[in-house]
């Protein structure tokens, strides 16, 4: 329903993922038969659960072991790990300066130059150790490397900015990619992203798209929505984009996932994603928590280091497990952070969802309520859901 901000306009209520809540229907099941299987692109696997593209976050290491874990790591092509042969002590920089330094070092860090042969051994590194080799770079990136990504035998390419369309008008010095030409002719599946609505999310399917990320914005790193004013919530935005992927099935028969990308922290946020509509998730913050995690306890936002216009910050996360622990436990916590699987499953289970498709269908209600109803005393000794 639309509500008149003032004369001439009018807007439509949105809603986050901690405004809903999920209803239990007229059956259960023992989480244990919960199948969480999910693909993308020709890869399937056992946990919907991907760790976003971001220097804090993923690294080769991390990359294998998810994919060892049956979930997914994306590598920033555009980031520490292919601009240094060693990251290691300009990781340990930016985990030392203070608040006040750290842009400004950022900024400089990533002037260094990208280079090529170090996205082909990024690639070749985490082939060699049996994971799945998925990356990331903005529109402008994909068009300066991704021949070096096909030749280098990468297994998914997702193309990644605040907001990526099919109509983007540059200046005329300034060739524009074009998606669907790209798409096409890369011999991977691409990704696409990111995205907030039904329109921009067809027309990312239509040019070829193997998935589209849904979110602008929500990441605990991100600063985009106070610097540029731009999103929609997720719980909104996934319904809105989860449609487009429905009637772009019954039009073609074609199926292309939907990823809910940011602002998710507990087992219970990746629920109600899939809830609304998500085939899977991407997060990062979670996994910048891990021992393996190369933020060493931080987690900054991808366009933190832009020369011009920073539209992200660093966080301290902390370290409170591995990251098996964090993806499959067994949990060490009790807020919901720990064993992100274990939760999906004992939801379904107890919603009665046999399979993510079924999760999706669930009944959902708008509840405000639902973080803070009777947890008066978690919150007051900063316990369980009131850290």
């Amino acid at each position: 329903m639309d509500i008149q901000i003032g004369r001439g306009k009018v807007a439509r209520r949105a809603y986050g993922i901690d405004e809903i809540a999920l209803v239990p229907g007229n059956r259960t099941l023992d989480p244990t038969l919960a199948d969480t299987s999910w693909r993308i692109g020709n890869i399937e696997r056992q946990i919907p659960i991907i760790a976003s593209a971001m220097d804090g976050v993923v690294d080769v290491g991390m990359a294998v072991r998810l994919s060892q874990l049956g979930a997914l790591g994306v590598l920033n092509l555009e980031g520490i790990q292919t601009r240094y042969a060693n990251p290691e002590p300009i990781l340990d920089k930016i985990a030392s300066v203070g608040k006040d330094e750290f842009v400004p070092l950022m900024q400089e860090l990533y002037a260094e130059p990208i280079k090529p042969e170090l996205i082909a051994q990024r690639i070749q590194e985490i082939k060699a150790q049996g994971g799945i080799a998925a990356v990331s770079a903005t529109p402008a990136g994909a068009s300066k490397f991704g021949e070096t990504v096909a030749k280098a035998g990468a297994d998914l390419f997702f193309i990644q900015a605040t907001v990526v369309s099919t109509a983007h008008l540059s200046p005329e010095s300034v060739v524009t990619l074009d998606l669907a030409k790209f798409c096409q002719e890369m011999p991977i599946p691409v990704i696409l992203g990111n995205c907030v609505t039904y329109e921009v999310t067809l027309d990312l399917m239509k040019a070829g798209a193997a998935a589209v990320l849904v979110g602008i914005g929500p990441g605990a790193a991100c600063t985009s929505r106070g610097v540029l004013g731009v999103g929609i919530p997720q719980a909104t935005a996934i319904a809105d984009c989860a449609a487009a992927r429905d009637d772009y099935y019954r039009e073609t028969g074609k199926y292309i996932p939907v990823i809910a990308d940011g602002g998710l922290i507990t087992g219970g946020d990746i629920c109600k994603c899939i809830a609304c509509g998500a085939d899977g998730v991407m997060i990062g913050s979670p996994f910048a928590r891990a021992a393996e995690a190369p933020g060493r306890g931080f987690h900054w936002g991808m366009a933190t280091p832009s020369p011009v216009l920073p539209r992200g910050t660093r966080i301290s996360v902390g370290t409170t497990g591995s990251l098996e622990q964090i993806l499959v436990g067994p949990a060490g916590l009790d807020d919901g952070t720990h064993n992100l699987l274990g939760a999906l499953k004992t939801s379904m289970g107890t919603l009665g969802a046999k399979n993510l498709k079924e999760m999706q269908q669930v009944e959902v209600v708008i509840a405000p309520s639902l973080l803070t109803e009777g947890k008066v005393y978690q919150k007051a000794q900063q316990l369980g859901m009131g850290k």
